[in-house]
């Protein structure tokens, strides 16, 4: 029998209750159902097997505990719908695909195609909690306290810059956004208004997880908020000169506010995480305001429908629409937003 074939029925070699425990551990993440997490542990577990046998190991089984691959392995879309569908009759090579592409948009896998091979990389990292000791909390992603700090252009561009990347190469296929480009333009606005950048860091690794930019708009650029808001994209494209220009501290002619650049890595994107970021974004806003003092309005552009779903639930609405893409301009009024019950606000969320 084929190896490929052989592995596809994971559950022989990785029982169902053992696959049960990685699962769990997955679930609130934004985007990710409980039954792409189940595809995905059986990907991980397929990888892993697929390469120690093809490297002459003999791994212990069945299963309780998965390691990582070395590297990337080759994996086809005939071997993921196998491995995706085997007791169904609905799943084909090209839902497989299209399974291991939402699989990399949630930050699980790479992808990598040299022109012949199809290669996929577990990006799930040991950071996470182990699956056999739930109740570690200081390490689940759910739980864990994160540490509010300002953004340092010195050591937080690049991996900031990294998952803003592979988050806007995600919902827009058709460029491919350079993490370089990126940086240049983080540096740039840090050195422009640093009060406005902040981040979330793991309290063990300090590596920055989260990010939002409150970007303080002069007054000759806020007539972009109501135009088609595709012609204010820059951090996500090529556009070589920002649509959007920045105020400098004290201009008193300042009253919009542009939420820019506002993600938080996919392993992390859950309540815990959403909520601990808005509460810092609340405190940032006493800083804003005492160099803007007559701030009054607050709009955000959102990229993704959980990014939507996350500005309405705040109170924000939508104002102008681009007819040419689905984004829309999403507004609040200042005051408004401080007094958003976040508990509240976010309780009415979905993360399943």
């Amino acid at each position: 029998m084929h190896l490929a074939n052989h592995l596809t029925n994971i559950d022989q070699f990785f029982p169902p209750e053992e696959q049960r425990k990685y699962v769990m551990q997955l679930q609130g993440q934004v985007g990710l159902t409980r039954c792409r997490a189940e595809y995905f542990v059986k990907l991980w577990a397929y990888l892993l097997l697929k390469q120690e046998y093809e490297l002459g190991k003999k791994p212990k089984l069945p299963l309780t505990q998965l390691d990582f691959p070395e590297g990337s392995v080759p994996c086809t879309h005939r071997e993921a719908q196998e491995l995706f569908y085997s007791d169904s009759e609905r799943g084909s090579d090209r839902a497989a695909g299209m399974m291991l592409d939402k699989l990399v948009g949630l930050g699980l896998i790479e992808k990598n195609f040299d022109g012949n091979t199809i290669c996929i990389r577990v990006r799930w990292r040991s950071q996470h909690p182990d699956p056999a000791n739930p109740e570690n909390t200081s390490q689940n992603p759910e739980t864990i306290q994160l540490i509010p700090d300002a953004f340092n252009p010195r050591i937080d561009t690049i991996p900031v810059g990294s998952f803003l990347a592979h988050y806007y190469n995600w919902i827009n296929k058709k460029n491919t956004i350079v993490p370089h480009r990126i940086a240049r333009i983080l540096r740039t606005w840090a050195n422009q208004y640093p009060a406005g950048m902040r981040v979330l860091r793991h309290p063990e690794t300090q590596n920055a997880i989260a990010f939002y930019i409150l970007y303080p708009v002069a007054a000759e650029s806020e007539e972009n908020f109501f135009l088609p808001p595709g012609k204010s994209l820059y951090l996500n494209t090529d556009v070589e000169i920002d649509p959007i220009k920045i105020a400098k501290p004290g201009d008193t002619s300042c009253t919009s506010l542009h939420v820019r650049g506002w993600q938080i890595d996919f392993p992390y994107k859950n309540q815990n995480s959403i909520k601990q970021l808005l509460k810092d974004v609340k405190n940032t806003l006493d800083i804003v305001q005492a160099d803007f003092p007559n701030l009054c309005d607050i709009y955000t552009l959102p990229m993704h429908p959980a990014d939507q779903q996350l500005a309405s639930a705040l109170g924000f609405q939508n104002t102008t629409p681009d007819q040419m893409r689905s984004l829309c301009w999403m507004y609040i009024p200042l005051d408004k937003f401080v007094a958003v019950d976040l508990d509240r606000a976010i309780s009415t969320l979905k993360f399943d």
